[in-house]
């Protein structure tokens, strides 16, 4: 017999003894078991697509981390995200399912970046979205949240704290501030603040080439504090006329209003100005989940609202809400 071949697992890939397994099972299943008490409908796509209609929407650093291979003359992709793969099935099965469509799905997902503490090339996402048909009320944006409020509870893993915002404030002020053509980059430095901090913030909107006024009013816009009424009142206070800011205030009024009906405490969620989440698709509500005794974990939960799920695939209007728990990196904290 020739030479023996050394085991090894693959970096940024998970294996587990049985041990952590079954806790990692336990986890699994209370946010499964949540989904499902919420009236989510279970789904489960393929882990290989074909390429070109995975990355109909991809761009940029997404592109990059793909797993994308041939075999024969195929052109296929793993899965990055089951966000994608969702807006292909309602636009492929939109004939058979009934809206708004709850669905959830808990499954590996796949991207090439580097591996460290927390970052995993093949991951477990658990998602929600609530899809609806032409239109969506606002009072889904609520529902996650409670959702959210739900599963952490459960988990158990100490205080932990809802961060909501709406993309239509911030779109707003950069209306005001006459950067609607730098708006994408701008929102992506602000989404950073938790990582890298307000000074390098300050320093990359300089490299944008802001002037020193469009700064301050950028910083000083995020850094609007106080309980969840008193920012709402900073808010009206900057009487900004344009349209699409009074929306973005408007619904982040109802979203808070209902959050409070549902029954999710003060002390869970706050209203948080730096969320911008950074991709594009997010038009509206966006959420971002913190333990509160693991900041350095980043968001374990996060997700918000998109006008047109599947724009990419069909002139239908199916507009969106949902989000996503990184299980895998929530087991590891």
């Amino acid at each position: 017999m020739g030479e023996k071949v050394k085991p090894k697992t693959l970096p940024g890939f998970m294996e587990l003894l049985p041990k952590e397994q079954i806790l990692f099972n336990k986890i699994k299943d209370t946010i499964q078991r949540t989904y499902e008490k919420y009236g989510f409908l279970p789904l489960d796509t393929p882990i290989i697509e074909d390429a070109n209609v995975l990355l109909a929407k991809a761009g940029g650093e997404t592109e990059k981390q793909i797993y994308r291979f041939n075999k024969g003359e195929n052109d296929l992709a793993l899965r990055f995200d089951l966000t994608v793969p969702l807006a292909k099935y309602v636009t492929e099965y939109y004939d058979k399912i009934s809206f708004p469509f709850k669905r959830y799905q808990i499954g590996k997902v796949y991207r090439g970046e580097k591996p460290q503490r927390g970052r995993y090339r093949e991951f477990y996402q658990c998602d929600i979205d609530i899809i609806g048909d032409g239109n969506l009320s606002i009072v889904n944006d609520a529902e996650l949240p409670l959702v959210i409020y739900d599963i952490f509870s459960e988990l158990k893993f100490g205080d932990f704290t809802i961060c909501i915002n709406n993309r239509k404030l911030l779109s707003g002020l950069f209306k005001e501030l006459d950067l609607e053509d730098k708006s994408v980059d701008i929102m992506r430095i602000i989404d950073k603040i938790e990582k890298i901090g307000k000074e390098n913030v300050i320093e990359c909107l300089k490299d944008l080439e802001l002037s020193e006024n469009q700064i301050n009013d950028i910083i000083n816009f995020i850094e609007i504090s106080g309980t969840t009424e008193e920012k709402i009142d900073s808010l009206e206070k900057l009487n900004y006329t344009n349209e699409i800011f009074n929306e973005g205030l408007e619904e982040l009024k109802q979203v808070v209003k209902y959050v409070k009906a549902f029954g999710v405490p003060n002390s869970n969620f706050k209203v948080d100005l730096t969320i911008a989440r950074g991709l594009d698709y997010y038009t509206g509500t966006v959420y971002e989940t913190f333990l509160n005794e693991y900041r350095e974990l980043g968001s374990v939960c996060s997700g918000g609202r998109y006008d047109n799920l599947a724009e990419y695939y069909t002139d239908k209007k199916l507009p969106g809400v949902g989000i996503s728990i990184g299980l895998t990196r929530l087991f590891y904290q």
